[in-house]
């Protein structure tokens, strides 16, 4: 069934594992031709190429880096550095709705004003959640709950993610002045999309209709350049990827080492993404069974790896088990610990270790587990990369158009 064409107005923040679905998702709804703008922070580090995109004026990238991932520095820098930070993304956000003046808005979980000011402008929006950290379940507690079940607890730990807008109401307030009407913010949405596979987390029977989990959003991999010495270390044998993205806490170097010396016992050579400062090499590991790169491209590298040493986050999770290989997870914040415990429960790793935790030992050991997780890694990255996610959100969102 034809749709016909919408304008889309699409808003995300966060790291580059919440801009690149969302980037996804833009460049499918252009290629159905769909009018697609993108509202994203500063220095998200992702493709923004055949994209109209727009600035949030926040940049989580300097936020990160300057903070850390310390929830106590958080704390000690929320009402000098973090609220005014979000006061100027909220507001930027509001004001790029009503420019555009979409026919639909679907946002990110950080943008606050965006279903506010959707329904002020009598324009449909639909929540994202990169996570599922929103939407109540009996089936487990919220992602960013550090526990496997709290059993009948499990529906109440979803609150106090969804009053955050408690948190910034004053801000969210200041931000729908530029709007008509007085109408207090309202966080009511028309559908929520989950960009999650199914083959990692299997639908909760109790999620409402209005919820569609429709697989994860990525697109299909460019063409990259390899140069001769990443390409000569690919065919060199058998190596673990390891990279932690845009975490920066602890001590990497001792982390760098613990990685390096874990996967020699193991047998296996290592690639290493510094990303952020995550994990650091010293000289003294260093040597022809160790490359050391800023970033590499995931869909090149990860297929060929026997292993793949992350801090968890969704974006890398889902990353990894498309490319069919066994993850060791070494969470850090928030969700991680989460998704570290998906990946061991579907029999795609052992359990997660927590980066404070983590030895030579530990990990030479769970790289030894890993080895025992790669048939069914294959099996589900197989069927997650027949998934067509960006097709099945976008046939939700063009249900809207005649609804």
């Amino acid at each position: 069934m034809e749709h016909p064409a919408m304008k889309m107005m699409l808003l995300t923040a966060g790291t580059r594992g919440d801009v690149e679905p969302f980037f996804a998702l833009a460049r499918a709804a252009a290629a159905r031709g769909h009018q697609v703008r993108i509202a994203i922070p500063e220095n998200s580090g992702a493709d923004t190429a055949g994209l109209d995109t727009v600035s949030l004026r926040m940049d989580f990238a300097r936020l990160v880096s300057d903070q850390g991932v310390s929830p106590r520095a958080a704390a000690r820098t929320f009402r000098t550095v973090i609220r005014p930070a979000v006061s100027q993304l909220l507001s930027a956000a509001v004001e790029h709705i009503a420019a555009y003046a979409p026919d639909v808005v679907v946002y990110h979980p950080k943008i606050l004003s965006a279903p506010a000011a959707a329904h002020r402008l009598g324009i449909p929006s639909v929540l994202v959640e990169t996570v599922p950290a929103l939407t109540p379940t009996r089936e487990f507690p919220s992602p960013i709950i550090p526990a496997a079940s709290l059993g009948p607890l499990n529906r109440a730990s979803y609150a106090p993610a969804r009053a955050a807008t408690l948190m910034f109401r004053r801000e969210l307030q200041a931000a729908l002045e530029i709007l008509p009407g007085r109408t207090g913010p309202t966080t009511e949405t028309r559908a929520t999309l989950i960009p999650v596979s199914p083959h990692l987390l299997p639908r909760p029977s109790d999620w409402p209709a209005s919820v569609h989990l429709t697989g994860h959003w990525a697109e299909k991999p460019a063409a990259a350049e390899i140069d001769d010495e990443l390409s000569a270390f690919l065919e060199g044998g058998d190596f673990v990827y390891a990279g932690f993205g845009s975490m920066k806490a602890g001590d990497a170097a001792g982390r760098g080492t613990a990685i390096i010396e874990a996967a020699r016992r193991n047998g296996l050579r290592v690639l290493v993404a510094t990303g952020w400062g995550g994990i650091d090499i010293p000289a003294a590991a260093m040597g022809g069974d160790v490359l050391v790169r800023e970033s590499v491209a995931h869909h090149m590298v990860l297929p060929r790896g026997a292993a793949a040493i992350h801090h968890g986050g969704a974006g890398t999770v889902h990353a990894v088990a498309r490319a069919g290989v066994p993850s060791v997870v070494v969470p850090f914040i928030a969700d991680q610990p989460f998704w570290g415990a998906v990946l061991h429960r579907r029999g795609l790793g052992p359990s997660p270790l927590p980066y404070r935790k983590l030895t030579a030992d530990k990990l030479a050991r769970a790289l030894g587990e890993a080895r025992s997780c790669r048939n069914q890694a294959a099996r589900t990255g197989e069927l997650m990369r027949a998934e067509d996610g960006t097709a099945v959100a976008l046939g939700v969102l063009e249900s809207l158009a005649g609804a």
